[in-house]
């Protein structure tokens, strides 16, 4: 397994990180014995960054992943979680408050059974809450030992931005991650949230790296999902996410790519993701242990240049205006210097 730092951060993680979203869910996730083995398979294989949130299930992911923790040495692994989603049917148990952040972490610390969390995220934008709100009490909790590390997930680029950006004004606490659907199939934070989280120091976690299974390539030459897979079951979500013309062709050629290499599918679109270092890590869930087995492989394997780059052809992204207007005049107007002077920002 290979590790890389998270943001601008001395925390070291591994570059495949567990999710537990599967986690004591009922229509396509595991029981406890099975989420249990998975942990275990993750751990031994060499992972040690593990993501829940405290809306998986109910709160059941958090509870089955404090059982399985307790196999280990806690302090040997990194466990994120989130807050953000209602935990009940209260009207202030929600969101990004003072209050609802520090009840919903003490919640999660409890139903982990744990003395601290690694990674605290704020699981999307509040536009009731001013930021200013919930970066004090994010301080709070890295203050009282609680929390070690601050990060936020499908949060816009400029709320990415203004964050950091007030943390170093106010002497908080700064954001060090970003959690965001990216995959071969969805590049859509290479327009604005990759540069954001570049500029602020925020090193991006990617959910969702296999596209609910589209890019495993068990759905190639089908015309729908099986109604009892994952896909399946959320198609009303899934299928105008994931399924769609151009993306069913570049599946092709990552199945074309993956049987060149003599690689799965699967393990191609992860380490596709993982040529851009701007990637800390890639989300990986299972609901069997066989699949954990097999998505591990990326955890060392790097694609040829080549490979990467046909791969990003396949499926190409219009990054639309304001890069059309700046990839038109940029080149012109600048670039007479002998060299890219170190603080050059990079433009999508």
């Amino acid at each position: 397994m290979k590790y890389r730092y998270l943001g601008q951060s001395g925390l070291l993680v591994s570059r495949l990180c567990l999710g537990t979203m599967t986690f004591g869910n009922k229509q396509w996730g595991c029981d406890q014995e099975a989420s249990t083995a998975i942990v275990r398979a993750f751990v031994e294989g060499g992972g040690n960054f593990i993501d829940t949130a405290d809306g998986y299930s109910g709160g059941d992911s958090e509870r089955m992943l404090g059982v399985a923790l307790k196999d280990f040495v806690r302090d040997d692994l990194v466990v994120a979680t989130k807050c953000w989603f209602p935990t009940n049917s209260a009207v202030t148990s929600r969101g990004l408050s003072r209050k609802h952040i520090i009840e919903a972490c003490e919640k999660s610390l409890k139903r982990m059974g744990l003395d601290y969390i690694d990674l605290y995220q704020f699981h999307g934008p509040d536009p009731y809450t001013p930021i200013e709100e919930s970066m004090r009490a994010a301080e709070d909790l890295v203050r009282s030992g609680k929390v070690c590390y601050l990060g936020c997930s499908n949060f816009y680029g400029w709320q990415i931005s203004k964050a950091n950006t007030l943390a170093e004004a106010k002497g908080y606490e700064k954001l060090i991650s970003a959690q965001h659907l990216y995959n071969l199939i969805r590049r859509d934070v290479e327009r604005e949230i990759l540069p954001a989280c570049e500029d602020a120091g925020v090193g991006m976690i990617c959910w969702s790296p296999l596209a609910a299974g589209m890019l495993s390539g068990k759905y190639q030459g089908k015309d729908k999902p099986d109604a009892d897979t994952r896909m399946g079951i959320q198609a009303s979500i899934a299928l105008p996410r994931y399924w769609f013309d151009d993306a069913l062709k570049a599946i092709d050629v990552l199945v074309a790519v993956a049987k060149q290499l003599g690689k799965t599918p699967s393990q191609v679109a992860l380490s596709w993701l993982l040529g851009n270092h701007q990637v800390t890590a890639a989300i990986i869930g299972a609901r069997k242990v066989e699949q954990v087995a097999e998505n591990l492989h990326a955890g060392d394997f790097n694609l040829p240049d080549e490979i990467q780059r046909q791969l990003t052809e396949a499926m190409p992204l219009k990054l639309g205006y304001p890069f059309e207007w700046t990839d038109n005049n940029l080149r012109a107007t600048f670039g007479k210097a002998e060299f890219e002077p170190k603080h050059t920002v990079h433009l999508p």
